[in-house]
Parts: C-alpha cells; structure tokens; sequence
C-alpha cells in the first residue's frame, strides 16, 4: 500500500508553509502577538530602549508610573510662539539645525540628540541654556520623562533663511525620524531623496499636531 500522501493534504501542507512565510508582521515584544502598522510602544528606561507593543499589554502601563516600560504617549503639540535665539541655539552645541531633547531618568539630565547618517547622536547641553530656554517656553515644563521630547527643525532657518518649527511628541517619533534619514542618506550631503523624506515627515507631522502656546 502506498503511502503517500492524498495530493490535497500536500496542497494545504503547502499553503500552511506559504502563510508561515508571509507573516513577516512585527510582534509585541511582551505577547509575541502579530502588531498592525501604528501600533504602540513602550520605553525600558533603565536600558534606554524601545519596544514595540499591543494594545493590550501597553494599557498595562502608564507614561508616568515607576515600572520597568513606560508607555510611549500619542500627543503631538505644535509649538506656537517658540523663543529660541540663534544665540540660545548656539549654546546647545548642536551642529546641525534638527535636534530632539529629553529628560532621562537614568542620567538625571537632558540629553540632546541630533541624527546622522550613522543614527542619533547623543550630547548634554549645559544645563543653564536648557533652563533658560524652559523659562521662556513653560510648557517644557509638562515634558515627560523618558517618553516625550521637544523636536526642533531649523533646517529652514537655517538652509534658507526662514523660521524653525518646534514640536512637542512621542519619543518614538523621533527615532522613526532618525531611522528615515538613516535609510535614505546618500553620498556627503544626503542627496535630494534624504530632504524630500524630512519635508515629508514634518508636513504629516504638523498635520496630525494639536497647535499649543509655548507660553502657555
């Protein structure tokens, strides 16, 4: 007697493979359950990571608590009638016009980040520049720790001369930014595609903002 399998067992032997390897979706790094595009995340300060996670597991979790994840907010402010001078600007020691600030728990400081073509890269700003701009700008005060950050693009003040615009958003914003310019970056001066992807992020950006005083 033969033993070979009945030709319709094998075809769905080989559908069940075929959907094994086209589920390439990303998964809660809690549960393990498969995660839709736009999904939550949520930050381990204590290893300054971030994690992707379902609704389920990231409800667990609040911005503000002491546990091992904070979880990641969802608002966007954009920021009207931000006071940052050139000179201010300058004091931050920034060589580029984009950065983002946050208040780390671990370090107990603001650290700033600026991306490259290499990823983000890391300084502290001396703390009496950081205060000052707070003081002109109260709503930094309301900043989160760890999971929120102020995002600043002054690219076009100063590429052409214009103003800069001031966000306050979801750390993971950040990195997808930085991860954006990681991937598109081309040759020494990022080439065309790199500046239209950064337009792009920042047009989507202020569309999904909630505009707020920087006074307030």
């Amino acid at each position: 007697m033969s033993t070979t399998a009945p030709p319709q067992y094998d075809s769905f032997g080989a559908l069940r493979s075929f959907v094994r390897q086209r589920d390439m979706r990303e998964r809660c790094d809690i549960c393990r359950t498969g995660l839709p595009p736009g999904h939550q995340h949520l930050v381990e300060p204590s290893a300054r990571r971030l994690i992707c996670a379902c609704d389920a597991c990231a409800v667990l979790f609040a911005s503000q608590a002491e546990t091992k994840y904070r979880r990641v907010p969802s608002r966007i402010l954009a920021l009207r009638d931000f006071q940052l001078s050139d000179a201010q600007w300058d004091e931050l020691t920034i060589p580029i016009g984009m950065a983002f600030f946050l208040k780390s728990s671990l370090e107990q400081k603001v650290l700033a980040c600026y991306p490259s073509p290499a990823g983000a890269t890391e300084s502290l700003p001396p703390p009496a520049a950081w205060d000052e701009i707070v003081q002109a700008n109260p709503v930094l005060r309301d900043m989160d720790t760890d999971v929120e950050a102020l995002l600043a693009n002054r690219l076009n003040h100063t590429r052409e001369g214009g103003g800069g615009e001031y966000y306050l958003v979801p750390i993971d914003k950040c990195y997808e930014l930085v991860g954006l310019i990681r991937m598109h970056w081309r040759g020494l001066s990022g080439g065309a595609e790199v500046w239209k992807e950064i337009r792009s992020f920042f047009d989507l950006l202020k569309s999904r903002a909630v505009w707020e005083s920087a006074n307030a």
